[in-house]
C-alpha cells in the first residue's frame, strides 16, 4: 500500500507513469543497497573491468609481479574467465605451494572447467592446509560441483560446512540454497530458517552486515513446497 501511495505521487509530481515507475525503482534500489542489500551491486562490475585491466597493465610492465598475477586471476573467476584464469594459476604454481587461499582458487577454476576429480583434490588440499580457509565456502563449491554426479559426497560436504558454521546468517543460507540445488528441500527450508534465526540473534553491530541474508532466506523459504 505505502508503494502504491509513493508511486501515485510521483505520477502526480513527473506527470508520466513510466517515468514515475522507474523512479520509484531507483529509489527502492538505492534505499536497499543501504540498508539491506539484497539486490546486486551496480558498481562492482565496473570496480572489477577497471581493477582487471589496471592489473593486465601492472603485470605487462612488471612480468615477474606474482601477486598481481594471483589477484587477476581471482577476479577473473569472479567474472566467470575460468580458462583464463586456470591458466594464470598454474603459471605461479611454485610461489604458493604452502596457500591454502591459491589451492581453493585453483580447484574452483579446475571444477568450473570440468576437472571434477582434480578440482576436487585441490580443494580438499586447500582445506588441509586451512580447514576454515574462505570462511568454509569451499566445501559449498564442492557440493554444488557434485550435485549431479555424486549427490551422497556432495551432503557430506554439506554437513562438513554445516558443522563449523552455526554462527552466520549467510552461512545458513549458503547451506539452504546448496540444499535445493542437491534435491533436498526440507533440509534447505531448515537452513533458511535457522539463518532467520541466527540473524535475530545478532547484536545490533552485526545485523547491518548479515540482513541481506536473512532477507534471501525469507523470500527462498516462500518457494519451497
Amino acid at each position: 500500500m505505502f508503494k502504491l501511495l509513493i508511486l501515485g505521487l510521483l505520477f502526480y509530481i513527473i506527470g508520466n507513469p513510466l517515468i514515475a515507475i522507474v523512479v520509484l525503482l531507483l529509489i527502492l534500489y538505492f534505499l536497499d543497497r543501504r540498508f539491506v542489500g539484497v539486490f546486486p551491486s551496480l558498481s562492482k562490475p565496473i570496480k572489477r573491468a577497471r581493477n582487471i585491466s589496471k592489473l593486465r597493465a601492472q603485470i605487462a610492465a612488471s612480468p615477474s609481479d606474482v601477486s598481481s598475477r594471483h589477484e587477476l586471476a581471482r577476479l577473473l573467476i569472479e567474472r566467470r574467465k575460468y580458462t583464463e584464469a586456470l591458466k594464470i594459476l598454474e603459471s605461479i604454481s611454485n610461489h604458493y605451494q604452502d596457500s591454502a587461499e591459491y589451492w581453493d582458487d585453483v580447484g574452483t577454476a579446475r571444477l568450473r572447467t570440468g576437472n571434477l576429480v582434480q578440482g576436487e583434490a585441490d580443494i580438499l588440499h586447500a582445506l588441509k592446509l586451512n580447514s576454515r580457509v574462505k570462511y568454509g565456502r569451499p566445501y559449498l563449491r564442492l557440493a554444488d560441483a557434485l550435485s549431479d554426479s555424486d549427490r551422497e559426497k556432495a551432503l557430506r560436504y554439506l554437513e562438513q560446512f554445516h558443522s563449523s558454521h552455526s554462527s552466520s546468517s549467510e552461512a545458513y543460507y549458503l547451506l539452504g540454497y546448496t540444499y535445493q540445488l542437491v534435491g533436498k528441500p526440507e533440509n534447505a527450508k531448515t537452513s533458511y530458517k535457522e539463518s532467520i534465526d541466527v540473524y535475530r540473534s545478532l547484536p545490533k553491530y552485526k545485523k547491518r552486515q548479515e540482513r541481506k541474508w536473512a532477507v534471501r532466506s525469507f523470500f527462498r523459504s516462500l518457494f519451497i513446497s
